[in-house]
């Protein structure tokens, strides 16, 4: 339970940056204001507590999301979820590289996805690790 708690606080506080941030597209996390998820989420999970897990989308595509994630330093590139380490991966060049770009969009993986499992570390560190990949 103490660890699922720093997942899910670290996670809202990284939702919260990545949304403010002009490199990015779009980002979905349940514990996010205006996301499709966020009334359920407030219904059901106790006290609006979400997950550690949420996606973004950086603005330029699949380069541009592959070249962020390159920049990163605390985040590992990694197929886990609730690992305590701060892991992610862009889906369509890591699990689904095999599909073409057509069948990716049809199975609803984005050029530019990237998961992000939100790990306990210091979440300034994380976000501080996110902030100078923008750079």
């Amino acid at each position: 339970e103490v660890r699922m708690e720093r997942h899910c606080s670290n996670a809202q506080k990284v939702a919260e940056f990545l949304q403010s941030r002009p490199e990015v597209a779009w980002v979905h996390y349940a514990g996010l204001p205006g996301d499709d998820y966020y009334e359920r989420a407030q219904k059901y999970m106790i006290g609006g507590r979400t997950c550690g897990v949420l996606a973004f989308g950086i603005k330029g595509g699949r380069e541009a999301s592959i070249a962020f994630m390159d920049k990163l330093k605390v985040a590992q590139i990694a197929t886990h979820v609730a690992d305590a380490k701060t892991c992610l991966l862009h889906p369509a060049s890591h699990t689904h590289r095999q599909m073409s770009e057509e069948q990716l969009l049809e199975a609803g993986v984005n050029p530019d996805l990237i998961r992000l499992s939100v790990g306990i570390e210091n979440v300034e560190d994380i976000i501080a690790d996110l902030e100078q990949a923008f750079k």
